[in-house]
């Protein structure tokens, strides 16, 4: 069976390989995906963007392969989209129009519900399968939708959960993002902290960056052990500073209390700040208000980022309630969802 697969984040990839582990030998992927997953038509490294500015500098790469793929699609016997909606959905459409009976599967779906509701029943009539990766998201569609909460992909990777804290902060880990213009923003508050704290600090960088890269976007790492894992680096962690994207869910659900910090390009986050209808913008924040109806950990957005403002909210954190709440978020999640994707694409 071939499968035309278009998974074009890193994350998506992480959890297009533990998909595949539950897939039968004989599938085979075609389209965009890691490289380690087959044989891509691109290269992951040239779909990397940043907020909207970014994007429309690349507008018409995008639609260019976005055509590839619809062409591609008619030799697939069934399409997996993964996350990605600015390009997935133009190409769902795409397909559906072109080839009316092949079957499309969605996992990792758009944030309809949170800032664009009129896609939801587009969605509903484009896509054959809905696979969503939050509990409360099938209660934004329609009830005749082919929606199902099929688990948290995060959870295939993070089996274990911190049971209890150490006393004493003694290791703090650092993630400023993986996408340059996070890193180079963040990195100078982040060293700025580290000078009025005492402990161990563990920087984590992306494993895929060269030495000229790392000497470009982090200058001097003097005080900072490295390392390029990062849920080791956070379970071996007591507390964490985290940019905002999937590393906070995940230290969630590793149960390592920290504090989210975000800033993005002005004209990014003057347009980000009118669309997107939420509260929070961290995963675990978002979850779990709609869940509990509170904050799981702090958040500092823009000018609020400041070592001052990051040294107030560590100094003042309540460890123990984070670790219980996150200990709620994990079984409000239930399960993973690779073997249950898994069991959609296959029948």
């Amino acid at each position: 069976m071939k499968i035309l697969v278009s998974a074009l984040e890193h994350s998506a990839n992480v959890h297009l390989k533990s998909l595949k582990k539950e897939l039968s030998d004989d599938i085979e992927f075609i389209g965009i995906f890691d490289e380690s997953l087959g044989k891509p038509i691109v290269d992951l490294r040239s779909l990397a963007i940043m907020g909207f500015v970014d994007a429309l500098k690349k507008l018409r790469f995008f639609f260019k392969l976005n055509d590839e793929m619809l062409q591609l699609s008619k030799e697939a016997d069934k399409v997996l989209l993964i996350d990605s909606s600015g390009f997935n959905l133009p190409l769902a459409k795409k397909i559906k129009k072109k080839y009316p009976q092949k079957e499309i599967i969605y996992y990792i779906l758009p944030q309809a519900w949170a800032w664009k509701k009129k896609r939801i029943p587009v969605l509903a009539k484009t896509i054959n399968k809905l696979c969503s990766i939050l509990p409360f998201e099938p209660s934004y569609y329609p009830k005749e939708a082919p929606i199902e909460y099929v688990g948290h992909p995060l959870l295939d990777q993070i089996k274990k959960f911190k049971e209890s804290l150490n006393d004493e902060v003694k290791n703090i880990v650092f993630m400023p993002g993986s996408r340059k213009g996070e890193i180079t923003k963040l990195m100078p508050v982040f060293k700025e902290l580290l000078k009025r704290l005492h402990v161990k600090a563990t920087l984590v960088i992306p494993a895929h960056f060269s030495k000229g890269d790392i000497k470009a976007l982090y200058g001097d790492l003097s005080g900072f052990e490295i390392s390029h894992e990062p849920h080791k680096a956070l379970y071996d962690a007591d507390f964490a500073f985290i940019c905002s994207g999937t590393a906070t869910l995940e230290a969630a659900l590793i149960g390592v209390p920290f504090v989210l910090s975000y800033i993005a390009k002005p004209l990014d986050y003057f347009i980000a700040s009118r669309l997107v209808k939420l509260d929070y913008i961290g995963l675990g924040n978002i979850m779990f208000s709609q869940y509990k109806k509170e904050a799981l950990h702090p958040e500092f957005i823009q000018e609020d980022v400041t070592a001052e403002n990051l040294l107030q909210a560590y100094t003042h954190y309540d460890r123990e309630k984070f670790l219980e709440n996150s200990k709620s978020l994990r079984g409000y999640l239930k399960h993973g969802s690779s073997q249950r994707v898994a069991e959609i694409i296959a029948h």
